[in-house]
């Protein structure tokens, strides 16, 4: 199964989040949509406890402002019926692989649990229970289509989003491009444009800053460098039949040498001053540009909150013959049932009450998480959209109108596809080997993995 190492893995509970959230009076007012369908009144206490059927529902450690709605959101649930009775665990998400594997094999799985990145794997090896008998109709037909091939699979949903998010976004500080001479409000729109900036830049910064701060290392060029994969080449690591790798190409080549001139003329520091997923060296000023997912927002806006209106963003720079093709991929998390559940409608009912129902219950999650994240159902984009805060994000269009809609979903073959790529992509960044070796021995390693996975056969029709 592919490790979830996504910006979730390395988040945890590091970004100290500050922001007030909303949620602190979940469960005193109109509980949402009506409980779910058998749920009867107890007489008394003792009644509802012996009637209610328990879930077990497990989800990571993710910002405070995302825990907070997690536990208001199973609260309200309880409060709103007696039938189910969801008992909530938060995982340490640098614990989550390890945690869930072991309750897997032990046949203790959660009957819900947050699933990141492709549910292919899940479903090969029957780990997901389909969702198309236990989710109303209507619920899932609700999902729009950029989210569905996160979601379903042959014709069956096995997951139900709960946000889409861009996993490449370009940040600049207004303030450090107008002390360069250049325009605050407009970013570069391709490498070049990028690199003379950078040269721009470069005169007027101090020791310890730099112009940009992108990805830097093999894991996370992994799975944050697709959509620029798709960007340069106009595909991504495999050949459509899945035969082989498709890496060795003039797109691949011209992607490395991007990263290595901006290595080359120390436009990037040469030690990471923060995770890709993190804000802190954008937040600090030590860098005038910084390539994270659209996430990175919600922590300027909580941590740094003097930064957010000076802070510019766009998309990520294009090659030069990309023409409309995007530069990233989408992140999402979803919910999954365990395909082990002891009671799957129960579990089922649930997860249609909490995100498939009342619009009005997803909404203080995407407000506290500054808009920077994308509903998956038109119904919650509109209430979103409604909510008087959004009026003063203008980040919210370029995000959800700009950015989102032509990216591209997360692959769906395996990791270790996705690792043979970054591990290349940082050997030639670093000049550990030259560009076209890079791009050899990720074919060597990506046909190790076709021949073993036998992945001609699962290629997508």
């Amino acid at each position: 199964m592919q490790p979830t190492i996504t910006r979730r893995h390395l988040l945890g509970t590091s970004l100290g989040l500050a922001a007030a959230s909303v949620l602190t009076a979940c469960g005193s007012g109109t509980p949402g949509e009506p409980a779910p369908t058998g749920s009867a009144p107890a007489s008394d206490g003792a009644t509802e406890a012996a009637a209610a059927v328990t879930i077990q529902f497990w989800h990571r450690t993710f910002t405070p402002v995302e825990n907070d709605w997690y536990t208001g959101i199973i609260k309200q649930f309880n409060e709103a019926q007696t039938a189910v009775k969801v008992v909530g665990t938060e995982v340490p998400a640098d614990a989550w692989d390890q945690k869930m594997k072991a309750a897997q094999a032990a046949g203790k799985a959660p009957d819900v649990y947050t699933h990141p990145g492709s549910i292919q794997d899940a479903v090969t090896a029957g780990q997901l229970h389909e969702l198309d008998s236990v989710v109303p109709a209507e619920a899932l037909a609700e999902i729009i289509d950029a989210a569905k091939p996160v979601s379903e699979k042959d014709g069956k949903y096995y997951a139900y989003p709960l946000l889409l998010e861009p996993q490449g976004v370009l940040f600049w500080n207004k303030d450090m491009m107008e002390a360069a001479g250049l325009d605050p409000e407009k970013g570069p729109k391709t490498w070049d444009e990028l690199f003379g900036m950078c040269e721009k830049i470069k005169p007027t910064l101090q020791k310890g800053q730099y112009c940009i701060s992108p990805a830097q290392d093999a894991v996370t060029f992994a799975w944050s460098s697709v959509g620029q994969q798709y960007n340069f080449a106009g595909h991504t690591a495999l050949k459509d039949d899945w035969t082989g790798a498709a890496v060795e190409d003039p797109g691949y080549e011209a992607l490395i040498a991007v990263y290595k001139k901006l290595w080359d003329n120390d436009y990037m520091p040469k030690q990471p001053l923060a995770a890709y997923v993190e804000g802190k060296d954008f937040g600090e000023k030590k860098v005038a540009f910084k390539i994270s997912g659209s996430w990175m927002l919600s922590e300027i806006g909580s941590d740094y909150p003097d930064l957010l209106m000076k802070t510019g963003i766009g998309a990520l720079p294009n090659s030069p013959d990309a023409g409309d093709r995007t530069a990233t991929t989408l992140g999402n998390f979803k919910w999954v049932i365990d395909a082990k559940a002891k009671d799957p409608q129960a579990a089922g009912d649930f997860l249609s009450w909490a995100i498939a129902g009342d619009p009005a219950l997803l909404v203080p999650f995407f407000v506290t998480t500054q808009f920077t994240k994308v509903p998956v159902r038109d119904s919650v984009q509109k209430a979103v959209a409604s909510d008087e805060k959004a009026a003063k994000a203008p980040w919210v269009k370029v995000i959800t109108d700009e950015i989102a809609p032509t990216a591209i979903p997360e692959p769906s073959y395996p990791w270790d596809v996705s690792v043979a790529v970054g591990t290349a992509i940082e050997a030639g960044m670093k000049g550990a080997s030259p560009i076209p070796a890079a791009l050899a021995t990720a074919t060597k390693s990506i046909q190790t993995v076709v021949d073993r996975e036998g992945l001609a056969a699962k290629a997508p029709k």
